[in-house]
């Protein structure tokens, strides 16, 4: 997992067609606004493992200054 720190209004890019943005900070939840492909499902994680009946894979993580981790 990358890990990245956004203030209010700012944005990241995926793959050149998909930008999540912070759209709101209030305490301890953070609302977020993402602009996709129509051919491209968005959900909520509770959402898609209620879905597909599982969680997601574990993948290796990374934070904005170190080596990926498993």
């Amino acid at each position: 997992m990358l890990v990245l720190s956004r203030k209010k209004n700012e944005s990241i890019v995926i793959n050149n067609d998909i930008v999540i943005t912070v759209v709101e900070i209030r305490g301890d939840k953070v609302r977020l606004g993402i602009e996709a492909p129509k051919d491209v499902p968005v959900h909520r994680q509770e959402v898609f493992e209620a879905i597909h009946g599982s969680k997601a894979p574990v993948v290796a993580t990374k934070t904005d200054d170190t080596e990926p981790t498993a």
